[in-house]
């Protein structure tokens, strides 16, 4: 992949998300898988939490922006078939854990670009999550591989991701009834709806281009050493950087930051848990988005899961907030770490060596 690729990704996402908050968006909220899927289950009644309901159009603009992009190249194909329901549980878990953090590890980033050092216990706890789950897949973890969807029913299942944008971005754009919108709080803070849509289909079709996967990029370097991925994080981060001390909107401290607190311990354990879930899912929750874009309905399965696991966190009052984690956001992640070490101790290969006669 050309360097020229990795720039203008990462470009795109870390000046795309300081320009969002310029816009609108809560601090350091620019793009976010976990928290704006939170925000769209909020909008769906999955969760009600008055101040955190809008179907924010970047979300269904990565579905899009995958999409158009998978259809154009020729390369969309719908698939699946991979263990679905196991995929749901791990994308309820990754949110689980993201919204005891504040935010996905994309977010994770673009807190550390905008002076939030927070941002360091969380994604430390990410990465440590993913060499937990690299431990399962050296064991023999394996969901097994998606297959391609047959007959007109099958490939018809390849379109629901877009189809299901598509009526998000209608219904957020005509304030559609079917949907609730805050009046105040984080929910009521956002960018223009063409805006946040335009910058949700550019950093789509460049996320689909480039298979961009925090998760994937730090098992590849743990695995074999290989950067490629790592290189468009810290081109974003970069960019967000440049963006928020241009913009002024840097702020360098634990203490005080935008939707965030400063519990370290379960900034850490609530990545870990999204970087483990990740791991075994095959991918962080913005790959996920991406690959329902591009027809795989296990992804979908995956994204499902987040929205579950968005309304089950804001029902059982486990997600975080500025005050910092409740006992049920505690326990939610340790009953959550816990289900996920069963899922990739339960679901390894066994591999049968025939005696020799």
């Amino acid at each position: 992949m050309s360097l020229l690729l990795i720039i203008a990704t990462g470009v795109v996402f870390g000046l795309g998300a300081v320009l969002l908050v310029v816009a609108g968006n809560p601090g350091n909220y620019g793009f976010c898988a976990a928290c704006h899927l939170r925000d769209i289950a909020g909008a769906l009644g999955l969760h009600q939490a008055a101040m955190l309901q809008y179907a924010r159009p970047e979300i269904p603009g990565f579905v899009l922006g995958a999409f158009a992009m998978s259809k154009a190249s020729g390369e969309f194909r719908p698939r699946g078939g991979s263990k679905p329901l196991v995929r749901f549980v791990l994308g309820a878990l990754m949110v689980i854990g993201a919204l005891v953090f504040l935010g996905c590890p994309l977010r994770g980033i673009l807190r550390l670009a905008g002076g939030d050092l927070n941002g360091i216990t969380g994604l430390a706890g990410f990465a440590a999550g993913i060499a937990a789950g690299i431990v399962f897949l050296r064991s023999g973890y394996n969901l097994g591989r998606s297959s391609a969807h047959s007959g007109n029913a099958g490939r018809f299942a390849g379109y629901l991701g877009a189809a299901a944008a598509v009526a998000l971005v209608v219904g957020v754009a005509t304030g559609a009834a079917w949907l609730n919108f805050s009046v105040k709080g984080p929910g009521a803070q956002h960018a223009p709806v063409v805006a946040s849509l335009a910058a949700g289909l550019v950093a789509g079709g460049f996320a689909w281009r480039t298979r961009m996967c925090l998760s994937g990029g730090i098992r590849d370097f743990l695995l074999v050493r290989d950067t490629y991925l790592l290189k468009i994080y810290a081109v974003i981060f970069l960019a967000a950087l440049a963006g928020n001390l241009a913009f002024g909107t840097f702020k360098l401290g634990f203490a005080g930051q935008p939707l965030a607190h400063t519990a370290h311990l379960w900034n850490f354990l609530g990545l870990f848990l999204t970087g483990l879930a990740a791991t075994l899912a095959g991918g962080c929750p913005l790959r996920q988005l991406i690959q329902s874009g591009e027809g795989n309905t296990d992804a979908m399965f995956t994204v499902l899961g987040m929205l579950a696991g968005a309304g089950i966190s804001h029902g059982l009052n486990a997600a975080a907030s500025a005050a910092g984690v409740t006992a049920a956001g505690q326990i939610a992640v340790v009953v959550g770490i816990t289900i996920a070490a069963f899922i990739g101790l339960a679901f390894r290969e066994t591999i049968t060596v025939a005696a020799e006669v």
